[in-house]
Formats: structure tokens, C-alpha cells, sequence
């Protein structure tokens, strides 16, 4: 009995298919099947019912399982608390949000190499609301997205708020005064998908003005920015993702007489056995993040002080 045995059993457990756990282990069909009943062989039990369409614990199987998480959280403590971090091996899938893509990932990833350059990273990035679901599902270890994730289980740990600039492309002529919301709703407006913070913000702000607004949704944060600069429409986007735009003047920044609230950026990631390495990766995020924002913070006052 050893502990990748132990893990293939609980991720067969959690995921309730040895293919799923075959994938989540790196691992073939054949081998994680072998582990399996290597291992049922050893306890002299069945720790699966394979009768039924869906593979499902046993009695025994779920006293195991019990065992089997506390071993995997002991060992995860073990190798955080006495091993060299370069000697701590694995893979961890990280998924994020495009907005995070688009500031502090880089620094984060050069941050975790070099914790753990024997971590393999394998990076998803997608809207917030998948990014929920696959965590939920498994399939991936640690999502920093919009909103966190409400599921038992889960730790949602804040990281940064970005606020939202309204932006359009100079061609559109946007008036230099302050916009009303009844003025807004007469412009198109490029969005964040529907179901997103940003895009039910905004629906709410305009729908009462005018039913009849056009908001264009979109998964892409870049695909939104190239739509706006063609003007096709207004958006309202964080600043920080923005600057290179603003600075050429191929967007410009106006105002709006309304708030639309701030986006808040949660790592989310199960608090498991073996959730070691994720746990510190989080918390490397949280730091990358507040250096970032203390130097946004810092370049900003800089420019109010030359004006």
C-alpha cells in the first residue's frame, strides 16, 4: 500500500469513475484498475460496487476511505513541513480568470517556480462562472475568478478588486461631460458574459432606462477591448488591463453619473488532503496581487503629481 494507490482510490472516490481518475492521476485505465484491486486484494475486501452503472463505495470501502484521506493529509503535511520544496512533485491545475491573465499571472508563475520547480503547472483560463463549475466537478485543483465559489468544502480566499473604467474608441465622439444612465442606455454596450458580475451590473443600470439597449457579451476579454477600440461600442473595464489603449489614445475614458461595483477576485480551491502545495500557492497569489496593487497605487499617485 502506498501513496499513490491511496490517492487513485480517492480520486476514483470522489469522481466516481476510474476513467475521470485515470486522468486526474496521469495515469492509464489498465494501471489505476491494477492499483485498485492490488490493493482490494491486500485489504481482502471490495472497495467498489461495480455492479451498477456508476461505480459507488461499498460499506468498507467508505471506512476506508475515511483512513485513506487522513493518511493523504498527513503525508501532505509531512512533505510541506520536512521536505525541500524542490523535492515536492506533482502536477496542479490552475485556472483563472482573463483579467488576472492580463496583470499578475506572470509574476505569479515565476513566484511558484521558484518555491517549486518540481510542480508541474497546467493553466486553464476561462470565464468565472466555468471556472466555478470545474472546481465544483474536480477537474481543476485552484480557480482565482470573480465572486468565489459557495460549495462546503471550499476555501475562498480574497486576492484583489479592480474597479471599472467606461471606455470608448474617440471615433464615437462620447460627450466630455459626465454621462447619465439614460444617455448610456442609448450606446451600445461590449460586456463580460452573461451570468457574470459585470454583465448583470450593467443590465440592471441600463434595463430600467431603456429595454431596448444592446449589450454585447463576450468570453473575451481581448476580443471586448478590439470591439470597443473599433467602436462598436462603450465598456466598462479595469484600468489596469487598459493602460497600452489609454495611452495611445485609441480608447478614452468617460464618465458615468452610476457605479458599477468593483470586481473582487477570490482564490477558490477545495481544502483537501494533500492540498498543501495549493494552499501555498494561494498564498503566493494574495501576495503577488497586493505587490501589484501597491504598485499600481504608486504609479498612479505619480501621475496625479505631474499634473
Amino acid at each position: 500500500m502506498n501513496i499513490r494507490t491511496l490517492e487513485t482510490f480517492v480520486w476514483i472516490a470522489r469522481l466516481g469513475s476510474f476513467r475521470a481518475a485515470a486522468s486526474r492521476v496521469y495515469a492509464s485505465q489498465p494501471s489505476v484498475s491494477a492499483r485498485i484491486a492490488g490493493l482490494e486484494d491486500q485489504l481482502g475486501i471490495e472497495l467498489f460496487d461495480r455492479s451498477g452503472k456508476k461505480i459507488t463505495l461499498t460499506a468498507k470501502g467508505r471506512e476506508f476511505l475515511v483512513y485513506a484521506e487522513k493518511m493523504l493529509s498527513l503525508h501532505g503535511e509531512m512533505l510541506q513541513a520536512v521536505a525541500k520544496p524542490s523535492s515536492i512533485q506533482g502536477t496542479i491545475r490552475l485556472a483563472v480568470s482573463e483579467t488576472i491573465a492580463h496583470t499578475w499571472l506572470p509574476q505569479l508563475l515565476e513566484r511558484v517556480s521558484e518555491a517549486y520547480p518540481a510542480i508541474n503547472l497546467e493553466l486553464d483560463v476561462d470565464i468565472s462562472v466555468n471556472l466555478a463549475e470545474k472546481l465544483k466537478n474536480h477537474e481543476i485543483d485552484i480557480a482565482f475568478l470573480m465572486g468565489g465559489v459557495n460549495q462546503p468544502g471550499i476555501k475562498n480566499r480574497d486576492l484583489c478588486r479592480y474597479s471599472l473604467t467606461w471606455v470608448a474608441s474617440p471615433q464615437l465622439n462620447i460627450p466630455d461631460q459626465a454621462m447619465s444612465l439614460a444617455e448610456l442606455a442609448t450606446w451600445p454596450i461590449v460586456t463580460y458574459p452573461r451570468q457574470s458580475e459585470p454583465y448583470i451590473a450593467i443590465r440592471s443600470l441600463v434595463d430600467p432606462m431603456n429595454h431596448s439597449t444592446r449589450i454585447h457579451s463576450c468570453s473575451s476579454l481581448s476580443t471586448i477591448i478590439r470591439m470597443t477600440v473599433d467602436g462598436l461600442g462603450v465598456s466598462a473595464l479595469p484600468r489596469e488591463i487598459l493602460q497600452r489603449e489609454l495611452d495611445t489614445g485609441v480608447l478614452q475614458q468617460f464618465e458615468v453619473e452610476a457605479i458599477v461595483p468593483d470586481l473582487t477576485f477570490i482564490a477558490a480551491y477545495r481544502a483537501a488532503p494533500s492540498s498543501s502545495v495549493v494552499h501555498a500557492i494561494a498564498e503566493l497569489a494574495q501576495i503577488t496581487a497586493k505587490e501589484r496593487a501597491g504598485v499600481v497605487e504608486q504609479s498612479s499617485q505619480s501621475v496625479e503629481k505631474s499634473e
